[in-house]
């Protein structure tokens, strides 16, 4: 198929103007917005209705055992045998036959994100930084998304942590709604990623009050009395 065509089904399963759009942010002008939330590794999760899921087990990265990413996280091998080499603790989830479905990264010191925001993440004594996070499209909606958190946080414990911080797209909804199910507080303040001409990146801090969650957060049903029941 020629270079035509190609734009053109691209349009047809995008629509003009979402197609225009993703090509501006790639190549002309992009901003992202990365809210700061954090909570303590000692209070229980909220109750979930998530699905259960089984037959997956975890195992620590190491830069020797990354070729199980190969099926759900191809461009990934490599990423992940350099996190590793770094030292950072990594968990990743593996099938019965031996396949990544799921992995989760943290770092005890400051964090370069080079392979993707391209930006520091500062981290304060007793606390880690948590990112990385990801599950294979089969576990989406199961609670693998609560456990491979609990772990690392019970894993970073064990190293003097009491404190787990990290970052949340303001785009990415669900992530942003995985944060409130896990009971995440927001700090009140956002890094601004900025991306010009598919070159150049720049970064800054901005604080704000109030909740960029709480809009997203299920309304409570009112509780209903026995005599209204009856």
């Amino acid at each position: 198929m020629n270079v035509i065509g190609k734009l053109r089904d691209r349009i047809r399963q995008k629509g003009f103007r979402n197609f225009f759009a993703s090509l501006w942010k790639r190549y002309v002008f992009f901003h992202w917005e990365l809210l700061w939330m954090e909570r303590d590794l000692v209070t229980p999760v909220p109750p979930h209705k998530l699905r259960p899921y089984e037959g997956v087990r975890k195992v620590d990265i190491t830069p020797h055992n990354t070729g199980a990413f190969a099926k759900h996280f191809g461009d990934r091998v490599e990423t992940m045998a350099e996190l590793a080499a770094e030292g950072h603790t990594g968990h990743m989830y593996l099938d019965a036959d031996g396949h990544a479905v799921a992995f989760i990264w943290g770092s005890i010191r400051d964090y370069h994100d080079r392979h993707y925001y391209g930006c520091w993440f500062p981290v304060k004594p007793g606390e880690f930084f948590e990112f990385g996070g990801e599950m294979a499209r089969p576990y989406f909606g199961t609670s693998l998304s609560v456990d491979v958190q609990v772990a690392l946080w019970e894993a970073m414990a064990a190293q003097g942590c009491h404190t787990v911080v990290d970052t949340c797209e303001t785009r990415n909804i669900p992530a942003m709604k995985l944060h409130i199910r896990m009971g995440y507080h927001e700090q009140g303040r956002i890094t601004h990623v900025y991306g010009l001409f598919g070159r150049w990146r720049f970064y800054r801090e901005s604080r704000y009050q109030g909740s960029r969650l709480e809009p997203l957060r299920k309304p409570e049903r009112p509780a209903v009395s026995a005599a209204a029941q009856a």
